[in-house]
Order: C-alpha cells, then sequence, then structure tokens
C-alpha cells in the first residue's frame, strides 16, 4: 500500500532546488503527483505531492532534505495523509476562472476573497501579480457550492467590479483554457 505525503518546501532561490527536492523524492522511491512552485521576494516556496511505499515515513523525507549540500537553509513542512486520501485532485465540472485587474491598493486580495467567501466560494488556486502599480489576479474557482445561481453570480461580480473600480471577469475553466492555450510544435 502507498503512503501520499504533501510536503511544502521554502529557501532562498537558486538554480537546482527542485531537481535537488525531486531528486530526493526519487531516491526514496517517491511518485511525484503534483507541484506547485514560486518565487517571491527572491524566495523559492513549492508545495508538492508525492505517494511512497508504506515504510516510508515523513522523518526518511526530512533527513532526505537535510542531505541537500546548499548554502541556504530549507524550510521543510511535510503532512502524511492518512489512507485512501492523496487522490489526484481533478478540478470539478464547476470550475471557472476569475481575473482581477485594477491600479493597486491595499485590500484587493482581501475583498475578494471575502466576496467569493461570502458567496461561498471555494479558491482552489490563486496568482497576483503587481507591475507598474497594476494589480493583477487570476483564481480558479469551485462554483459547486456557490450560494446563488449563475446569473446572479455574474450581476454580483458586475456589482463588485463597479463598487471597488476593478475589472473582475469570470469565465467557465473549459472556455478560458480554449481561449488562453499556447500549443507547443
Amino acid at each position: 500500500m502507498k503512503k501520499h505525503m504533501i510536503i511544502s518546501v521554502m529557501s532562498k532561490d537558486r538554480p537546482g532546488i527542485i531537481a535537488s527536492i525531486t531528486g530526493a523524492i526519487y531516491h526514496l522511491g517517491g511518485d511525484l503527483a503534483d507541484l506547485n512552485q514560486t518565487v517571491l521576494c527572491g524566495y523559492l516556496t513549492m508545495i508538492l505531492s508525492a505517494s511512497f511505499d508504506a515504510e516510508i515515513t515523513k522523518e526518511d523525507m526530512v533527513a532526505a532534505i537535510s542531505h541537500i549540500k546548499t548554502d541556504s537553509k530549507f524550510e521543510v513542512s511535510i503532512k502524511e495523509l492518512t489512507a485512501g486520501a492523496g487522490a489526484i485532485d481533478v478540478p470539478p465540472e464547476e470550475t471557472y476562472i476569475l481575473t482581477v485587474q485594477g491600479p493597486n491598493r491595499a485590500g484587493i486580495v482581501h475583498g475578494i476573497s471575502q466576496f467569493c467567501f461570502d458567496h461561498n466560494i471555494n479558491i482552489l488556486d490563486l496568482a497576483t501579480t503587481l507591475k507598474n502599480d497594476l494589480y493583477t489576479m487570476a483564481l480558479q474557482l469551485d462554483l459547486r457550492h456557490c450560494s446563488v445561481s449563475l446569473e446572479s453570480l455574474q450581476k454580483a461580480i458586475s456589482d463588485y467590479s463597479q463598487q471597488s473600480d476593478l475589472t473582475v471577469m469570470i469565465q467557465h475553466n473549459d472556455v478560458f483554457q480554449a481561449t488562453h492555450e499556447i500549443t507547443m510544435r
């Protein structure tokens, strides 16, 4: 039986961190399922899920990472999932993409996340960028438990957009993917 772990790593950024961490997982016989990584203010942070043989513990994983030769320390957090947990997450059919853009000011992320909470919308993924005083957000949302109809939600988003002086748009994930997909040849 396989064991699933969620592993979070943060470190001062440098080339080779992902190779080092995934190498430690590989050498413990782990199978990497999902990985999200970004660099923020010069610090790399990543969260990944991997499965291991049952005898591998999170202490084994921490020891493997601690043996990586590096000038900066890795901050590591590991969660072992209970049996049966750790299935690969597939976005639900009701997955939508919300994009937000406007002049930077304090409270934009709080306002949008509160809007989602007020409508019982779960945020699956969120990315933000600040460039030339323009704040941009992209959120992947799960609307399965949304407290209002899609039509009412679109009206609420339009109202929020006008009240907040932000451009806020929502599209079904399939439409967003089709219109933003880059084909590699």
